[in-house]
């Protein structure tokens, strides 16, 4: 019914290369099936075997979590996360402490206080995050969140300046400041500024009151795969406590609730792509607890608008709220996202919800219309021999780049730059690295370096501009730079953690496998195998027919229901429609469903390989 050994009949694994899965070496998708790290090891098992006895889960549980390096003394705490168990102490990050007293002088004196974020989905959740805060404890808040075009990225002293004239006495910026000593350093003695920001950079930190960043060098927390709404929250919770030390809260002035905080972490964890465990892994359990009750009205408008009627889980973090509040900083109004995020009006956050899913739709028109030709100068680059592909072009709107090249990087496995050329003749643009090759630090090298005016970033996205006569160059240096890019195999393997009989694909399993959420980066959603598939029928369903439902027999009589997302064009629609009905292996997601009281399984159908 279920494997997570090597399939019958397939040679034994040598040192030099282990089987694929079901023999697939080549899928449609042009995939070879792998096993998922350990999947195949009897070690594994064992140890699945008695963290399954351990903890009185399935088998599957232990033998999934065990295949994701999850200790025994760890998994209670991985299936079960406590703000108890895994919450940090605030005060382990460099300049922590100084921030939080800072803070708290400013909530005791009831000053104004300005925060600057970045016009992405965690600098609009930071700043909502540190505004939900201050305004609670009696503040005036003001929050600037820079456009995109105008502005660029990171603090600018005109936008600063104005939040100190309209009253601020103390300035936060929130998910950037660390690589902006040249702009912070001129408001020595006019404002107090605090920097809560996770990117990496090897310049000079700026010499104000506290830059708090776990990835600054003499940072020892161990903090720095937490995004800057979890820095935020964590300055919120450190600023408490200083209150609570000073005497603050009474009366008059009672302690606040953090945790309702936690939906815009758990929201800004999820579209920064940080890695799903620890700390991160519970911000976002319970971050969804809270976002399920849909009490933040303008998340609550961003749910209904985008269709999510269930629970919110990851994926609707990262593929219906993320898009859709980043749309606005893309091709629209910067600040929109944050102001729904705020907003406490029930009719004004569907206003602007509305907005923003119309700006969004926009936004992927503007894609599609660069994507089809970057696509063709990338096959032409990779052609060429290049380890790294840098595009350019001169009518790329500059606030969808770094979309397509995350479509690059994945369609060909190889970090991909995009840039949009302006009328002053330089170029902005964003990058995607694949796992494992450091694009942050090279793009920082390249700035130290001349080639680029500014660049900076973590290692699998970053941001850069240049002028275009040094497009050439600054290629070679990222081929030089990364070599191993140019060794990459044109596709990644597609993991499998288990090989899973039609009859055995049921929604009690689903379930289970279900323990392992929330589902991301760091803790993939399990990638199961269905072997020797019939299909009985095949429908086009949804408003443009654009989805595939396939229903697949079993051996025993019973039957499973399979969705193909996006088939039109799509090369795995034209195999499983195909009239002969030929014997199939497909791989995807298995999850339970319910609808008018029961529960079913679905298969979600990720790739297809001939039997």
């Amino acid at each position: 019914m279920l494997s997570t050994a090597s399939p019958e009949g397939a040679h034994a694994p040598t040192p030099a290369a282990t089987p694929a899965v079901l023999n697939v070496e080549h899928s449609v998708n042009a995939r070879r099936w792998s096993w998922r790290e350990g999947a195949d090891n009897p070690t594994t098992n064992r140890l699945g075997a008695a963290l399954a006895q351990q903890l009185g889960i399935p088998e599957i549980v232990g033998r999934l979590l065990a295949m994701r390096g999850v200790s025994p003394e760890h998994a209670p705490h991985f299936l079960a996360p406590t703000l108890r168990a895994l919450m940090p102490d605030p005060s382990c990050l460099t300049d922590m402490d100084k921030a939080a007293a800072r803070m708290a002088q400013a909530v005791q004196a009831g000053e104004t206080i300005g925060i600057f974020g970045d016009y992405d989905v965690d600098g609009a959740c930071a700043s909502a995050v540190l505004a939900a805060f201050f305004e609670q404890l009696g503040c005036s808040v003001l929050t600037h969140i820079p456009d995109r075009m105008t502005e660029g990225y990171g603090p600018n002293l005109p936008a600063l300046e104005a939040l100190v004239a309209q009253g601020a006495k103390l300035l936060v910026c929130v998910d950037c400041g660390t690589a902006s000593a040249d702009i912070l350093n001129q408001l020595a003695g006019k404002v107090d500024v605090v920097v809560l920001d996770h990117h990496k950079s090897e310049d000079a930190l700026p010499a104000i009151l506290a830059t708090v960043n776990p990835n600054r060098a003499d940072c020892s927390s161990g903090l720095g795969h937490i995004c800057a709404a979890a820095l935020s929250f964590l300055a919120t919770v450190a600023t408490r406590r200083t209150l609570r030390e000073n005497g603050f809260f009474n009366a008059n002035h009672p302690q606040p609730d953090l945790r309702p905080l936690l939906d815009l972490v758990a929201l800004a964890t999820v579209c920064d792509v940080m890695p799903l465990q620890g700390v991160n892994r519970l911000f976002v359990a319970e971050g969804l607890k809270v976002m399920a009750a849909r009490q933040r009205v303008g998340v609550a408008a961003l749910l209904e608008i985008a269709g999510v009627s269930k629970a919110p889980d990851a994926f609707s973090c990262g593929f219906a709220l993320g898009p859709r509040i980043n749309a606005g900083g893309r091709i629209a109004e910067a600040a929109l996202g944050l102001r729904l995020l705020r907003c406490p009006d029930v009719h004004e956050a569907k206003q602007m919800a509305e907005r923003l899913d119309a700006v969004n739709r926009r936004r992927q028109d503007v894609e599609a219309d660069i994507l089809d030709r970057a696509m063709e100068q990338a096959a032409e680059q990779k052609d060429a021999g290049h380890g790294v592909i840098l595009l350019a072009g001169k009518d790329w709107h500059p606030g969808v780049v770094g979309i397509v090249a995350g479509r690059i990087k994945e369609r060909f496995n190889r970090p991909a730059l995009v840039g949009a050329q302006q009328e002053d003749g330089s170029i902005k643009g964003s990058g995607r690295s694949v796992a494992g090759l450091d694009l942050g630090t090279v793009i920082i090298a390249a700035r130290q370096a001349g080639l680029l005016k500014t660049g900076g970033g973590h290692a699998m996205a970053a941001g850069f501009s240049l002028h275009a006569d040094r497009l050439a160059e600054f290629h070679s240096f990222l081929d030089t730079r990364l070599p191993q890019a140019a060794e990459l195999p044109p596709t990644v393997d597609l993991t499998i953690d288990a090989v899973v009989a039609v009859t055995g694909a049921t929604a009690e399993l689903a379930t289970d496998m279900a323990a392992l959420a929330p589902f991301g980066a760091g803790n993939p959603e399990p990638l199961i195998a269905l072997p020797n598939v019939h299909i009985v029928r095949t429908d086009r369903i949804g408003r443009d027919s654009n989805t595939l439902r396939v229903l697949i027999r079993a051996s025993n009589g019973s039957r499973l229901k399979a969705l193909l997302f996006k088939a039109d064009n799509n090369p795995l629609a034209v195999v499983l429609e195909d009239a002969t009905r030929p014997a199939l292996h497909l791989a995807g997601y298995l999850r339970a469903e319910s609808w008018n009281g029961r529960t079913d399984a679905t298969f979600f159908v990720q790739d297809v390989a001939r039997a």
